[in-house]
């Protein structure tokens, strides 16, 4: 009988997402039969009993599943012997804080599907969690300027929202979002905040979604060229918001003056310096959407900020790092912060952080599993793009050769060790794990 196992999430606290949720399970179980055991939870966003009654069984332990879908990393004391884990891993990039998890999967002869590798033939990916993430993200930093605002004497109409966890779905707290743009476009915006400017980096998923929010606010687009003569201009609308959108055209420049090549951008980075200074004393608030690795100029660094600051130059109240790469391009992102303290206020002078709204210096919003703030829809969600993997997951012999493995291509693409090896498209991997060896 073919037979999967779902985790309980048991990385952080507040993380109450499911891989395959009630409905979800139902199906495969019809259609093809497969034995789902639930690993029982208190906090999952879907109970014990919604699984149940949908004909799954609770269970305590997934010691006799070979298979076992989840969400996160797994505690090393958890990972146990000839298991196939499907999770989000983090360690394509040789994650250092990851490798001690990753030499524990080989060292128990575990296959390894990550989420992050499912993609199709032009690399696009097919299962993920970035719209939500985009969602929960861009209404967190909203919450986030209503509170810092509200500290600063200033009154917005943003003071109506709360932290996207505290509503029971994505639908509740659009009605507050449309509430305030109601007020906003009856009332306007207090002068202090004039012109008020949101900035997007990026235009993928986690953009897509920040920019779902944003469209029930009374929005007004503009180019990041115009963006640089707004104020100067005096004609900007008290009862509207300006968004802009920034591609990687806007954030660098060629070091030799040459025309932007996208092309040449991915493959040669080194080529390319941040451009994105410019903007940064005209935003109000930025939404960092977009993919960032080391290769690559930081967006805002520390140095850039502290200027700004000592100049008297910085309008910038809230970062929302939805993407949240510490120490990553927004450069005093220092980690990734849990739901319940999501937010922390950076001094440009000092250089340190301070939990909450309060205090000089740029709030940060960096919640590093956003999506968990709205558990059933994006887990809804995400199960609607696994579903359809699950059963050749479920029926593939593992001890099966490598080559002879019978998986859907974007599954084997995706399967970054098999029986504790790694497979040949991640053998790189190998050199960050003797970095931690040594």
């Amino acid at each position: 009988m073919k037979r999967i196992g779902i985790r309980d999430e048991d990385k952080y606290a507040m993380e109450r997402r499911s891989a395959l949720t009630p409905k979800h399970a139902q199906a495969l179980i019809e259609k093809h039969g497969i034995q789902i055991d639930v690993l029982s939870s208190k906090k999952r966003a879907f109970t014990d009993k919604e699984f149940l009654e949908k004909g799954c069984n609770i269970v305590d332990n997934l010691d006799d599943n070979r298979i076992i879908f989840g969400i996160k990393e797994i505690p090393i004391d958890k990972i146990a012997s000839d298991k196939t884990y499907i999770i989000f891993s983090h360690v394509i990039k040789g994650q250092a804080h990851n490798m001690p998890m990753l030499k524990k999967f080989m060292k128990k002869k575990c296959n390894l599907i990550d989420y992050e590798c499912i993609v199709d033939d032009n690399n696009k990916r097919l299962i993920f969690f970035g719209h939500y993430a985009g969602l929960a993200g861009t209404i967190n930093t909203l919450w986030a300027f209503g509170l810092r605002t509200a500290h600063l004497g200033i009154t917005t109409p943003f003071k109506k929202l709360r932290q996207t966890h505290t509503y029971f779905s994505l639908d509740e707290a659009l009605e507050t979002i449309k509430e305030i743009g109601k007020d906003i476009t009856t009332n306007g915006l207090p002068k202090e905040l004039l012109p008020l400017t949101i900035g997007i980096t990026g235009y993928g998923n986690v953009s897509k979604g920040a920019q779902e929010i944003l469209k029930h606010l009374p929005v007004i687009e503009i180019t990041p060229e115009e963006l640089l003569e707004l104020k100067q201009k005096a004609t900007y609308s008290d009862k509207h918001i300006y968004k802009i959108v920034f591609y990687e055209k806007h954030i660098a420049k060629h070091k030799k003056g040459a025309a932007f090549d996208l092309n040449e951008f991915f493959t040669q980075p080194a080529n390319f310096i941040s451009n994105f200074n410019q903007y940064t004393p005209h935003l109000s608030i930025l939404l960092n959407c977009m993919y960032w690795d080391d290769r690559y100029d930081r967006l805002i660094t520390k140095d850039y900020l502290a200027d700004l600051y000592s100049n008297k130059n910085l309008r910038l109240h809230v970062i929302g790092d939805i993407t949240c790469d510490p120490n990553g391009s927004i450069e005093f992102t220092h980690m990734g912060t849990e739901i319940n303290d999501p937010i922390f206020v950076y001094h440009p002078i000092t250089r340190q952080p301070t939990f909450g709204h309060k205090g000089e210096g740029v709030v940060v919003m960096a919640v590093d599993i956003l999506p968990s703030e709205l558990p059933r829809d994006s887990s809804n969600a995400f199960a609607d793009a696994l579903t359809p993997f699950v059963n050749d997951i479920a029926s593939c012999d593992f001890s099966a050769d490598y080559e002879n493995l019978s998986l859907p291509a974007p599954i084997k693409k995706a399967l970054i060790l098999h029986n504790g090896k790694l497979t040949p498209k991640y053998a790189y991997i190998q050199a960050h794990l003797d970095k931690f060896s040594e």
